[in-house]
């Protein structure tokens, strides 16, 4: 039974600006602050160019192929190699738990902010209620998402109102001050704040529940991308109006804070609103990662339990995996080391995903887009390539070490069920 077709270009849009909103601004500023102080919004023009190479490249990639666990199908169709295909679906899927975990966290340490309490507790059962809703169906999930990302949005407004128009700083903010410790504080802002543009990448993989996908999900990837990429950069200047970098960096909620600088209950208002942005993004993170397992399993690398679709068309075997290894990941609690982690799993396979559509660029798959290619050549996906690799050099050991835990751990259960499980029925083409 295949996956429905139930969403429109506003809803496919509205689900990428859902979960890069909710990912990275409510969460992440005050920790981007703590590294680049007042040059944040540098590190998320930098970051906003990494975005974009990328993004170009799946917006092409999914005009030619619509699948569930794009990552996986684009390197699988490239390079022919399941085991390389695996470690990329498998980076994703644990970047895909872990964020769903950051974010939970985040929603605890505002509702903590708002009532008191353990943030860690909030965490899960928030992923438990997110699980359910993600097991109930793609249109009561979208559904979900369209009005919370009306409503982050507007918190990110209120943010930008109040400082331009409201804000009464003790002294003019010196934008050009680099941190105390210059480029290389922007350079690790950008390995914590780049969480904030994480998302544009899973709208291609609901590619099977869009209408007339092959159009719809490149143009949801760039439209999602730049309508929160400008929104970024307006909350990256306007919130040092509000607040310091030390005031932001030592907050759980760093936008409320500064929205009570002006009105105290702007920041009531503010923490509410947070509230529906990570709930929010949580929810898309633990929809995708389900369907990157559902995909994965259906091409035969992962058991056929995870491509079973419920009586209501979901995973139900990859809905309760995802929410329960992201209940597990949440104990962490250290939100910095868990972004570092995620952006590191998902720059890895950004690296692919670009060295595949340099491989694809010269097939012949009909494809409804093709991004700008100067003389020819894939330039956009050679410098996102690029940009990936760079990126990954940035990291510390003890986050590689981590990855790599965990890498080498998915890879010997993947080998041992290929060994030990092979499955008899026939695979997705």
């Amino acid at each position: 039974m295949p996956l429905k077709r139930e969403l429109s270009l506003a809803s496919t849009t509205l689900y990428g600006i859902g979960i890069i909103l909710g990912a990275g601004i409510y969460a992440l500023v005050g920790a981007g602050a703590g590294f680049a102080g007042n040059m944040l919004w540098l590190a998320f023009l930098l970051g906003a160019l990494i975005a974009v190479f990328t993004a170009l490249s799946y917006a092409e990639l999914s005009s030619m192929f619509q699948k569930e666990a794009a990552e996986y199908v684009y390197t699988r169709r490239a390079f022919g190699r399941e085991a390389l295909s695996f470690l990329v679906g498998l980076t994703l899927v644990m970047s895909g738990v872990i964020s769903s975990a950051l974010v939970a966290l985040a929603f605890g340490g505002y509702l903590s902010f708002l009532i008191g309490g353990s943030a860690i507790i909030y965490a899960i059962a928030l992923l438990l209620v997110m699980s359910l809703l993600n097991y109930w169906g793609i249109r009561e999930s979208a559904g979900f998402n369209n009005v919370s990302t009306v409503i982050e949005a507007g918190g990110l407004v209120l943010i930008v109102v109040l400082a331009f128009f409201f804000a009464r700083p003790s002294a003019p903010v010196d934008y050009f001050q680099l941190p105390a410790s210059g480029l290389t504080g922007i350079l690790a802002a950008v390995g914590v704040i780049y969480f904030a543009f994480i998302g544009f990448e899973n709208v291609a993989n609901i590619s099977e529940e869009v209408k007339d996908g092959r159009k719809t999900v490149p143009r949801a990837i760039l439209l999602s991308l730049a309508i929160c990429a400008i929104l970024y950069a307006l909350v990256s200047i306007a919130v040092f109006m509000l607040a310091s970098a030390q005031e932001l960096s030592g907050s759980q909620a760093p936008l409320a804070l500064a929205a009570s600088k002006i009105i105290p209950q702007a920041g009531l208002l503010l923490a509410v609103i947070a509230l529906f942005a990570t709930a929010n993004t949580v929810l898309i993170f633990l929809v995708s990662t389900s369907r990157i397992l559902y995909g994965v399993s259906r091409e035969c690398s992962l058991p056929g339990q995870f491509s079973k679709l419920s009586a209501r068309g979901t995973p139900a075997y990859s809905v309760a995996f995802a929410g329960i290894a992201a209940i597990i990941a949440s104990t962490y609690g250290n939100l910095t080391h868990i972004a570092q982690l995620t952006n590191l799993g998902v720059f890895i396979a950004y690296f692919f995903v670009n060295a595949a559509l340099i491989k694809l660029r010269f097939s012949k798959h009909k494809r409804e887009f093709t991004s700008p290619s100067p003389f020819g050549i894939p330039v956009f996906a050679i410098l996102g390539a690029l940009a990936s690799l760079f990126m990954l050099a940035q990291f510390q050991a003890n986050i590689w070490l981590a990855a790599i835990t965990i890498i080498s751990a998915g890879m010997l259960a993947f080998l041992a069920y290929k060994k030990f499980y092979p499955r008899a029925e026939t695979c997705s083409a």
